[in-house]
């Protein structure tokens, strides 16, 4: 099954270079629609209802960040992925905030962008590890009430979000833990709860600000308490 995807970028020439790269993997992407404004990029994903919609921020008619708020607002099972140039601390805030499935910048490496694509399709942040750093730079200080939280975390939910901040799938957590799938859902659903955060980006961008990771934690894929 490939993983449809709709291009919005106002510049053409973006377009017809990664829809050509798309079509280089045919096996596992298929462009289903293009849009050059905001306004055209919403109303084609009520039209063609693409499974991730790559989404640029400089865009006439609604920009890029106002397209993905009524996309994420009307259409909570499409994936939004903000491909942009932009590095402004406050775009990426704002793009967590509203929840995208990723902030990736357009000088991405083709086969890195191909190696996160399934992993947008199963809820999984396309993010970089460079990027999360960066993503961390727009994120506001957390508050007292937060750094509370953080405390009231169980030692298993303390190792998820580590590993969740690693870049593990969900698949990935549950295989190095011993638990189901749906046993790591349900602490990512009480990590967030408890540290009021609203998705795995930001659960993951808090993780490395706060300091539970670091290059030594790359170790948590292979050593970690079983059980």
């Amino acid at each position: 099954m490939t993983i449809k995807v709709l291009i919005a970028d106002d510049h053409k020439l973006f377009r017809q270079g990664l829809i050509s790269l798309m079509k280089t993997r045919e096996d596992l992407v298929e462009v289903i629609g293009e849009a050059e404004t905001g306004e055209d990029a919403v109303q084609l994903a009520e039209q063609l209802h693409p499974d991730v919609v790559f989404m640029d921020i400089y865009m006439p008619h609604g920009d890029g960040l106002k397209a993905t708020k009524e996309i994420r607002e009307r259409f909570p099972g499409i994936a939004v992925v903000l491909l942009t140039a932009s590095e402004n601390d406050e775009h990426l805030y704002e793009a967590v905030k509203l929840g995208v499935s990723g902030y990736l910048l357009k000088s991405l490496d083709a086969k890195e962008l191909f190696e996160l694509l399934p992993g947008i399709i199963k809820g999984e942040a396309a993010m970089t590890r460079s990027m999360a750093t960066r993503l961390l730079k727009g994120v506001a200080k957390r508050s007292m009430d937060g750094a509370k939280g953080e405390e009231t975390l169980t030692e298993r939910e303390l190792i998820v979000l580590r590993l969740v901040a690693s870049g593990a799938s969900n698949s990935r957590i549950a295989e190095k833990l011993s638990i189901s799938v749906n046993t790591v859902k349900s602490h990512l659903k009480n990590i967030l709860a408890k540290l009021q955060l609203e998705n795995r980006t930001q659960a993951a961008a808090y993780a490395v600000k706060s300091g539970l990771v670091s290059n030594s934690n790359d170790n948590l894929l292979n050593n970690h308490p079983s059980g």
